[in-house]
């Protein structure tokens, strides 16, 4: 069985909270699909909310990430024989385990870094940039909200049957465990200049990123470490 999961969340610290979580389950011929809009107590700040269109009213009677049906089917088939893909998968089961306790034993593949894996010369990762620059959007029957779990869901679908072009589903399994040796930065002053040319000019900005930004990409921290 394949699982694809995507959450929304209150924000990207540890103390956020999961407010929205969709997942589409395949096995053989049958598809499954699940979406919930969960409470876990947290309010969600504006900034949240102008990014996953999710608000305080919206979630103010639905039932705690561990009551709604999505999660309960995920609990269910936490398996190792499962396979489970999301876009970032480090994120939606960070968040899963600092919410609930929540550990998946099942096998992983991660679209966004075996993307960087597959495809080291795309210009941006995100889930959005890659569903125009593949032209996944040819393969949607269905409308597609950026940033809705469900959404979201269907586009990592999409990316992972062309991923599936380059390499095969084991290969995706082992690629997802493996540190990307990023060749650009993606964001910052230094946005789209090679790490290596960096690490020779500003040796001392890289340095300071590894000693100060404590949720540096876990990629990102491997590949400046090995250009230093």
């Amino acid at each position: 069985m394949l699982i694809f999961l995507d959450t929304e969340t209150t924000g990207l610290e540890k103390s956020d909270k999961i407010i929205s979580i969709a997942l589409i389950a395949i096995e053989n011929s049958d598809v499954i699909i699940k979406n919930d809009l969960v409470n876990e107590g947290k309010k969600i700040p504006p900034k949240a909310s102008s990014i996953n269109h999710i608000t305080n009213e919206m979630i103010k009677n639905k039932p705690t990430l561990q009551e709604s049906d999505t999660f309960k089917y995920l609990e269910l088939n936490n398996i190792y024989d499962v396979t489970l893909i999301s876009h970032n998968a480090n994120f939606d089961l960070q968040m899963l385990n600092t919410n609930i306790g929540f550990s998946w034993q099942g096998k992983i593949i991660d679209t966004l870094r075996t993307s960087k894996h597959l495809m080291p010369d795309c210009e941006e990762f995100s889930l959005q940039y890659l569903r125009y620059d593949l032209k996944l959007y040819k393969k949607e029957k269905e409308k597609i909200t950026p940033h809705d779990a469900l959404s979201d869901v269907m586009v990592t679908r999409n990316l992972y049957e062309s991923l599936l072009e380059l390499a095969s589903k084991e290969e995706l399994e082992d690629l997802s465990t493996k540190n990307v040796l990023m060749q650009k930065f993606e964001f910052g002053k230094y946005a789209g200049r090679y790490i290596e040319e960096i690490s020779m000019i500003d040796r001392g900005y890289l340095e300071w990123m590894l000693s100060n930004i404590m949720d540096l990409d876990e990629d990102l921290r491997y590949s400046i470490e090995y250009y230093l």
